[in-house]
């Protein structure tokens, strides 16, 4: 108990903050360099989504030579716990997929991993609630009480999956929602100079890649969809499935009825370029609004009491060399 008693020290923890704050300081420098440059990588990932998708088109016309799209199988211990307890019939569904495709995550890889650590992370938390709460002894409660804490945690823990994977959409609809005005008003500029949409898509996807690799690689499935599918609607409908944005769900609507009906494309992308524009700028004002009300803590508990130092603290020096 001693060790834990030191261990619990408020000098102890006041050291470790300290550490962390500096560590996390020198990190906050560091990283910017260590960034790689994400692009290429990503974009490789696309090139070998549009061969699979190529492959797909070719084994249609040639039943004979089937080829694996899907690649290998994952192995490993999560591929064999996923099929040992077959969990796929309880987990993969199509909104799960979509779910998966809008954070950035295709294949199967990421897909077992999803479902392994649905299972995975009740006991794991679990574990780790028992081992906080009855091991380390942080709280006085009764065991039963510390039984049902441990067992509110893996409840939680439950939805740790879920929670990490809206937060990496959610990251990745912010990249695709940045760009996508600017990348509407290339694309424009390509409709409009002749192009057509496929090569429009291709031009942008590429002008577009050190702005958002996220809409980059959109753009760059969108243009082997269009190219390989025989119904262009769907194309148009897998990226509004895939980004999961209204915006861009809106644009890829006016696409079809454009096509469907034969109404210019040009048109149609002037209207979303500057409806998507308004809805960028609409969000900053948003943000900027909110800004106030949530600097108000922060003034008041670090930068007043500073501010009132400054002022009082020649008075008071002032006063104290003038006594005595």
């Amino acid at each position: 108990m001693a060790f834990f008693d030191t261990l619990m020290s408020p000098p102890l923890l006041a050291t470790l903050l300290a550490a962390i704050a500096a560590f996390a300081t020198v990190l906050s420098f560091v990283m910017p360099l260590l960034v790689k440059d994400r692009g290429a990588e990503r974009m490789k990932t696309m090139a070998l989504e549009r061969n699979a998708m190529r492959s797909q088109r070719l084994s249609e016309t040639a039943p004979k030579e089937r080829v694996n799209l899907r690649g290998e199988k994952p192995k490993g211990f999560m591929q064999q716990i996923v099929d040992r307890f077959d969990l796929r019939k309880q987990f993969d569904t199509e909104e799960l997929r979509n779910k998966l495709k809008t954070a950035g995550l295709r294949g199967q890889g990421p897909l077992v991993t999803y479902i392994f650590f649905r299972m995975a992370a009740p006991p794991i938390v679990f574990l780790i609630a028992i081992f906080y709460l009855f091991v380390m002894n942080v709280t006085s409660h009764p065991a039963i009480i510390k039984l049902l804490m441990a067992t509110a945690a893996a409840g939680a823990g439950y939805y740790l999956p879920n929670l990490f994977l809206k937060n990496l959409a959610d990251k990745r609809q912010q990249a695709i929602r940045q760009a996508f005005p600017d990348a509407l008003d290339m694309l424009l500029i390509c409709v409009q100079s002749g192009m057509s949409v496929e090569a429009g898509f291709q031009k942008v996807s590429k002008e577009i890649l050190s702005q958002s690799v996220e809409l980059a690689e959109e753009l760059s499935l969108t243009t082997a969809e269009l190219s390989y599918l025989q119904d262009r609607r769907q194309a148009y409908e897998n990226l509004g499935l895939r980004t999961g944005l209204p915006g861009v769900k809106a644009v890829c609507m006016a696409l079809i009825q454009a096509e469907r009906y034969g109404t210019p494309v040009g048109s149609a992308l002037r209207v979303m370029a500057k409806e998507n524009r308004d809805i960028r700028m609409s969000e900053a004002e948003k943000k900027a609004a909110a800004l106030p009300p949530k600097l108000t803590v922060p003034m008041i508990i670090f930068f007043l009491p500073v501010l009132f130092v400054i002022i009082i603290a020649p008075m008071v020096i002032s006063y104290v060399l003038g006594t005595q």
